[in-house]
């Protein structure tokens, strides 16, 4: 006589609370249903991002476990503008009229149904003249310091308007960061502003931003001609939730190839 196999039992575990924020922030979790690497899919997620907190110190930076990705840049790089371009909110990141004068940093918590699966931090723009002296370097101090102490950092983005490139103080960042992009954190150099730029011009730019990367990626933005939002909502979506690199989508069609 054949003997079936005794099948395995099954076990449930009841669900556990992921560890999160107090309340009344949102508390962080996995998504609860399977994502499809879609843009529509992508955008769709990016636009339930929501205000989480502020801080004008390290210290009052909630600890968390869900993946952070921080925007950084010079005042005026069009910093404010990508982010509420790709949470599909006119104010979400708010824009001040005089630039660097807002010193905060600001994180809004991405998630369906309430539950944070990520969350998006807009750093202070940097490099605005009118800022006191005293201003620049504290805060140079604190985002340097979270760029090299936030432990749940997965990946920063740097806005740069291609027009004028890298700057002194887009360099200093670089250097500072660069370890830690060695050891694995995700980094893109976004060249906003890219309807500003003709077809060699563009060419130029984003072959440049390549070689500066120093192992990140580099991509064309513009939030007026909507160039390079599909790419960037699949790639900020890959970062928080492990998607291979190998799967990434290839540049689109109107995204000028880097010159050899």
């Amino acid at each position: 006589m054949t003997q079936r196999p005794t099948p395995a039992p099954t076990t449930s575990s009841p669900s556990q609370d992921a560890p999160g924020l107090k309340a009344p922030l949102p508390r962080a979790g996995k998504s609860p249903s399977p994502f499809k690497r879609d843009p529509k899919a992508a955008h769709g997620w990016l636009h339930t991002a929501r205000f989480l907190t502020t801080a004008p110190q390290l210290e009052f930076l909630p600890p968390l476990d869900v993946p952070e990705i921080a925007f950084v840049g010079r005042s005026n790089a069009g910093k404010s503008t990508c982010i509420n371009t790709l949470t599909q909110q006119k104010r979400l990141a708010f824009a001040s009229k005089t630039p660097g004068r807002t010193q905060s940093i600001n994180l809004f918590s991405l998630g369906k149904q309430g539950i944070t699966d990520a969350v998006l931090a807009d750093l202070p723009g940097y490099g605005y003249a009118a800022v006191p002296r005293e201003a620049k370097l504290r805060w140079q101090r604190v985002m340097g310091n979270y760029l090299l102490t936030r432990e749940n950092l997965k990946g920063v983005v740097l806005l740069i308007d291609p027009r004028l490139g890298l700057t002194e103080l887009d360099e200093i960042l670089l250097d500072v960061i660069r370890p830690r992009v060695a050891a694995g954190l995700k980094f893109l150099i976004l060249l906003t502003k890219a309807d500003k730029l003709n077809r060699t011009e563009s060419q130029k730019a984003l072959s440049i931003a390549r070689l500066q990367s120093g192992g990140g990626e580099a991509r064309l933005f513009s939030a007026l001609k909507k160039q390079g939002l599909d790419d960037v909502a699949l790639m900020l979506w890959d970062w928080t939730h492990g998607a291979t690199t190998t799967d990434a989508p290839a540049p689109a069609d109107d995204e000028p190839p880097a010159l050899d």
